[in-house]
């Protein structure tokens, strides 16, 4: 019996061809990665996720083709936000900011699945002070990546920093700059990708180009690599505003996927290596780096650009492959 208590969140899916023969929390936890695969399980044991309107009894069942079911997402508890002793990569530090390094795999913020090993988790375990201008489940973000992005955050450790961070944000004056592995041959050398962005009106977890309430999105690119033999390409990306799942949604719209990104199209038979396909199997996230930030110190104006220094294992397994 679904506890339907406030405003529940209901998604209707069916199961594709590629995802046959999966778990239902493995699928889950990889179609919405909003949330961790325990909470899903959590959610099925609780009679939260139904087929044929009958809730599934458990999180190893398997799924198949066609099958259709239904997920309620219920209203988010409140959460307790407690420092944790997480290792962190610090590239920088002074009173007002810090300059981390965000490894794939890691939540952002704490949220309903999420309580803890977060990256405020681990701020305000090692930083004294941490800005809670944005209120303690966000201490410290000014800006975010998702969950398997890997890359370089900007931490706000003062509220003064922090309300100036967020200004070049909105203003557009921080130079974001990313490496990702997409799909297919990509055929421009430098080329801009201009579709406005919002929640998709067919899923609701997803962002898209078709949205009741979609934003300006502009992304620019410079491809590096070709790669016929895998059917994969390396391109460098700047982004000119900062939508929520961005690049992922402007490459899958113009039919590039990212390496790995099953949410926004990604495929096995997209690629053409049985290499390539035995490292997307084992893969636990995305090919998308933060791989370097640029912007004005709040307090002393100095521009200041930092660039990662090593990019995840696979990753870079892929990019030398890349002939």
């Amino acid at each position: 019996m679904v506890k339907n208590k406030g405003k529940s969140e209901i998604l209707n899916f069916k199961i594709d061809k590629e995802s046959e023969g999966k778990r239902i929390d493995q699928f889950l936890s990889s179609a919405y990665p909003e949330f961790s695969r325990s909470y899903y399980q959590n959610l099925i044991k609780e009679g939260y996720v139904l087929k044929d309107d009958k809730p599934v009894k458990k999180p190893s069942t398997k799924i198949k083709e066609s099958e259709e079911y239904t997920l309620i997402i219920p209203p988010p508890e409140k959460i307790d936000i407690v420092p944790e002793n997480i290792p962190l990569d610090i590239y920088y530090e002074d009173e007002d900011l810090a300059v981390i390094y965000k490894p794939p795999g890691m939540v952002v913020h704490p949220s309903p699945g999420h309580s803890s090993g977060t990256l405020v988790n681990a701020l305000l375990y090692h930083f004294e002070n941490v800005s809670e201008y944005g209120g303690r489940e966000r201490a410290g973000i000014v800006h975010r990546l998702d969950k398997d992005t890997a890359g370089l955050m900007i931490v706000a450790k003062s509220e003064f920093a922090h309300k100036e961070l967020q200004k070049q944000f909105q203003d557009r004056t921080v130079d974001k700059r990313y490496k990702a592995i997409v799909t297919g041959i990509v055929k421009k050398d430098h080329g801009t990708i201009d579709f406005p962005i919002g929640r998709s009106i067919h899923n609701r977890q997803k962002m898209g180009i078709h949205s009741t309430s979609s934003r300006d999105a502009l992304t620019e690119y410079w491809t590096e690599k070709r790669s016929e033999e895998h059917n994969l390409t390396l391109v460098d990306i700047k982004l000119h505003t900062g939508r929520t799942h961005q690049i992922r949604v402007h490459f899958s719209t113009i039919g590039h996927p990212l390496f790995n990104d099953k949410v926004y199209g990604f495929k096995l038979s997209q690629l053409k290596s049985e290499e390539m396909k035995e490292i997307a199997k084992n893969m636990d996230y995305h090919a998308l780096v933060a791989y370097k930030i640029g912007f004005y110190h709040p307090r002393t104006n100095e521009y200041k650009e930092f660039q990662l220094e090593e990019f995840p294992e696979v990753i870079k397994t892929i990019i030398k492959n890349l002939k």
